[in-house]
């Protein structure tokens, strides 16, 4: 497998599990069977980190569609080497990063964190374009 495809899968999956701590906050405010439920417009509001949370995890999964197209080109083209590996490294720990200190509710990193991941997807593209 190469390094590309391993970061990908990496980073799938700890997107696919980023909804945890919110939906916990969503049975510990609501209770289990409301949370099992359909949202209702007069149930409680989540706690304030647990929204933060829930917007870092669409925002993971708005980039995971830029993200993933990427890597698989960079697999197909066999244009892989130790920049796009570390790009996609840095993606991973970007948004895992992002997630973190979003939902901690720290602004100035998070947005550094964003912007170190777009940063990697700006080069995986570039290098699935030959220019780089």
């Amino acid at each position: 497998m190469s390094a590309e495809i391993y970061w990908l899968v990496l980073t799938a999956l700890m997107t696919a599990l980023f909804w945890i701590p919110y939906i916990l906050n969503q049975i510990a405010v609501r209770g289990l069977v409301a949370a099992l439920g359909n949202p209702s417009p007069d149930a409680p509001p989540l706690s304030a980190w647990a929204q933060r949370a829930a917007a870092a995890h669409k925002n993971a999964a708005e980039n995971l569609v830029v993200f993933a197209p990427l890597a698989l080109s960079i697999q197909l083209l066999g244009t892989g080497d130790t920049m796009t590996a570390a790009a996609c490294a840095i993606y991973f720990f970007a948004r895992l990063t992002h997630f973190v200190v979003y939902t901690a509710g720290i602004p100035v990193v998070r947005t550094l964190a964003f912007a170190a991941g777009f940063g990697a997807q700006v080069a995986l593209g570039l290098r699935a374009l030959g220019v780089m």
